[in-house]
Parts: C-alpha cells; structure tokens; sequence
C-alpha cells in the first residue's frame, strides 16, 4: 500500500488508478493490478487479483449517530485468484469486499470498533459490528447477508472479552459461547485481525475478526512510524 497524491489518482465509472497500480470492474469480476514497491525493506510487488462477487449488495448504512461515516459490504461472499509474478505466488480461496466511506476524519467521531464476519452453513455471511463497545452513543450491527440479496438483523448474542494481543488492546467479541482464537493474522500498535472459532447462530463458524484502536492510530509516535510500512507519494 502506497498513500498517492491527487495527481496520481484517476477514477472512471469501472476503472480506479492509483499510481502504476488500477481496479477495474468487467461486469462479473473485479480485477486488481498491483505494480508496487514493498516496506520497508524494498522489493517488487507485481500480479493481478481476481475477485468474484457471488451477489452484489447496494446496502449501506451510518456508524455513527451523525451519519457522518458509513459502511456497507459490496460483496460480502466472493471468490479471490491470486496470481503474482513478483513475488511468485498463486492462491485461491473465499473473500469478502466491503466500502468504508466518511466526511470527516476517523478520530472526530470514534475511539474504537470490533468486526467480525462469518460464513454460515446456507451460504449467507454474518456480520458483527461492535461500534464503541460499552459506551453509552455506540451502536451495535448484528446482520446477515443472503445469498438472494436480502439483508437481514439478527440479536447479537453476549460479549465476550478476548486476550490481549501483543500491543495490549483490548478487544471482544459476541458469541453464544466464549470464542477461541485459532489464528492471529495481525498485531500492530493500533490495529489487530485474528481467526476465531465460536459459536454463532447455532453453528460452529470460523470469524474473521478486527479491532481498531483509534488513539493509537493518530498518536504522534505510530504516525511517525506509518511511512515506514505506508510510504508516501506527492
């Protein structure tokens, strides 16, 4: 990931370029084309992603009492091809693509969220969106997306706290039993996404699951860091 000036972004109504780098929308497929330079330690990223919508959704709605952020999964379902020729590597598997979209920025109006997404048995996805968790103006998200399109609530069941990761944020997670960590995928200062095992509308699912940690995001000493992992173009 490379922050780019306005300079080298473009956008039409199916194609998105950022740099040497574009997503481009045929009709059945997303295609992303990467041609990057690895952080910090410098190295070629180049290849092309491929990502399947099994149901598109136009479903959208506010994080915040203000309407100011919003967020809606574009795809919650979808199958994603990988093919990279630097490094050489090739994988398939499921996927999911969501949008995050906001008028102001991200620490005006929130402190910290849990997410979590799971496939269920019939195919549809359950998302958990845990929106500062325990304060009195958050706002807590419990919906399934079917594979018709519908958009369905569900009642969230009880939350569960989970360990601390390495950087000691706190996090939780809603589950009819307390979940299990199968698997931490990231760990930094502000931000950590792990693999879970729980139990979630009578079934046992594998969740993906996210906090994020605001403060810590736009603390002086991580954002002197980001340039290091994020670099920057004018």
């Amino acid at each position: 990931m490379t922050e780019r000036g306005e300079r080298h972004n473009h956008r039409e109504r199916a194609l998105f370029t950022i740099g040497p780098s574009q997503l481009h929308w045929n009709g059945s497929s997303l295609d992303i084309h990467i041609d990057e330079v690895g952080a910090p330690i410098p190295r070629r990223i180049k290849g092309r992603i491929r990502l399947f919508p099994e149901q598109l959704f136009g479903f959208s709605t506010a994080l915040d009492t203000n309407g100011r952020h919003r967020w809606g999964p574009l795809a919650p379902q979808a199958r994603v091809e990988v093919e990279l020729q630097h490094p050489a590597q090739r994988w398939s598997g499921s996927a999911y693509l969501d949008s995050n979209e906001g008028d102001e920025p991200v620490e005006r109006a929130f402190t910290e969220w849990d997410w979590s997404r799971a496939r269920l048995a019939d195919g549809s996805t359950a998302v958990l969106y845990d929106v500062e968790p325990e304060q009195d103006h958050g706002r807590l998200l419990a919906l399934r997306f079917q594979r018709d399109g519908q958009v369905t609530p569900f009642e969230a069941p009880p939350q569960h706290a989970l360990p601390r990761t390495a950087w000691r944020i706190a996090r939780r997670q809603r589950s009819d039993s307390p979940p299990q960590i199968i698997e931490q995928l990231e760990d930094t200062p502000f931000y950590q996404r792990a693999m879970l095992r729980q139990q979630l509308l009578g079934e046992t699912v594998t969740s993906f699951h996210e906090t994020l940690h605001v403060p810590r995001l736009v603390s002086p000493v991580v954002q002197a860091m980001l340039p290091w992992r994020m670099p920057r173009r004018g």
